[in-house]
């Protein structure tokens, strides 16, 4: 499971939870990253939040072109 203080942690690059977690190959910890710096170049927002579980939930939303606020 990935703690709930650390999910901030995540969004800054080269950021990785111990070994073990990932599902495939050596992630360098730039995917949730290059996510969130895309959302802010669309004046998008982004949710992070770690799943009881285990994982996360993202959730990302943008506005559309026409200018109408994402719901």
């Amino acid at each position: 499971m990935i703690p709930p203080d650390r999910v901030a942690t995540l969004l800054q690059p080269f950021q990785r939870l111990a070994g073990g977690r990932r599902a495939v190959g050596d992630g360098l910890g730039l995917g949730l990253s290059i996510v969130a710096a895309v959302v802010q170049a669309h004046h998008g927002t982004l949710e992070v939040v770690a799943r009881p579980q285990g994982g996360l939930e993202v959730t990302v939303r943008c506005p559309s072109a026409a200018g109408t606020p994402p719901d």
